[in-house]
């Protein structure tokens, strides 16, 4: 049987929340559970938010709680680079191997382009690129480069479904054409998407679960599609619960009060560690615990699938 390689994959444009916890002490279990390994991958991709003194703290948080991964930034290992700001020329070779497989093309469309009113939207308000510039001539394109447009590089994507089996929502299937349209892989920066990324690095690192909330769940048919054009293995997915507030909105780095930074003044680790396990079924009560202590009670079974309400003592 193969290992085992599960991964926690945080961007430092803040300081982590306890949702943040919430998806790194799942990630870490499930891992460690089935004798397999962890990496920390930090995606510090965009240099306009992320920084230098929030991956620091990033890490400094995760060992306070008691987590530990076997490679990563800090650590060194046999995958690296394990920071995204420095695998630029990995995702342009991927890039390249894409351009030999799919259709790319530059798209010039601006921020009120897609959200103008006749653009196609879902129900949760998420634009469907409509392919606008797919069908530019090579002289319109010269026209708008020659007029100072710069262009982001889109993937056209085939009017075909998507299939896959998630770990906790079970069956899932999504229209890549219907849902999200031809994507993004590199903005008009030149900074490369996530969606294309991601797919290079659980590639390379040989992720083979992957671990993260449900509000991401959305763009796995994405990179699935991508996995197949590149000849990479497909991860298994477990998309987590997401944590709320009372009012039922999801967690976010603005929730002053949920930081890690303030939880850590208010309760020691092994009482957060215990908050965590009983959101998650581990335990009936909030006891306090280390994290090595929950692998003999790990089990995905006992956690919830529905999103879970962060208890008012914790706020």
């Amino acid at each position: 049987m193969n290992e085992v390689r599960g991964r926690f994959a945080p961007s430092p444009t803040g300081f982590l929340h306890l949702g943040n916890l919430w998806c790194a002490l799942l990630a870490w279990l499930s891992a460690k559970a089935a004798g397999g390994a962890l990496v920390l991958r930090m995606e510090d991709l965009d240099p306009g938010r992320c920084r230098a003194d929030y991956a620091a703290r990033l890490l400094d948080d995760l060992c306070w709680l008691g987590l530990s991964w076997d490679e990563g930034p800090d650590v060194g290992g046999p995958a690296g680079p394990y920071a995204q700001s420095a695998c630029g020329e990995l995702y342009a070779a991927a890039l390249e191997r894409l351009g030999q497989r799919a259709a790319l093309y530059p798209c010039y469309c601006t921020r009120a382009d897609l959200h103008a009113a006749g653009a196609p939207h879902l129900s949760d308000g998420t634009v469907v690129y409509s392919g606008r510039c797919r069908g530019l001539s090579p002289a319109q394109r010269a026209a708008r480069e020659a007029a100072g447009r710069k262009g982001a590089l889109r993937i056209a994507v085939p009017d075909e479904t998507i299939c896959f089996t998630d770990r906790l929502l079970g069956p899932q299937r999504q229209n890549l054409a219907a849902a999200c349209g031809d994507f993004i892989l590199r903005r008009t920066d030149g900074v490369y998407a996530y969606q294309l990324a991601v797919v290079v690095d659980d590639g390379r690192m040989g992720i083979t679960q992957v671990v993260r909330g449900r509000d991401l769940a959305s763009s796995t048919a994405r990179q699935l599609y991508l996995q197949r054009l590149l000849g990479l293995p497909q991860p298994e997915y477990y998309h987590v619960p997401m944590l709320v507030n009372p009012a039922g909105q999801r967690l976010s780095k603005r929730e002053q009060s949920l930081g890690v930074s303030a939880l850590r003044g208010r309760c020691t680790a092994r009482e957060l560690c215990g908050e965590l396990a009983a959101l998650a079924g581990l335990a009936d009560t909030p006891a306090p615990v280390r994290p090595a202590e929950l692998l003999e009670v790990f089990s995905w079974d006992k956690v919830p699938r529905g999103d879970i309400t962060v208890p008012a003592r914790l706020f």
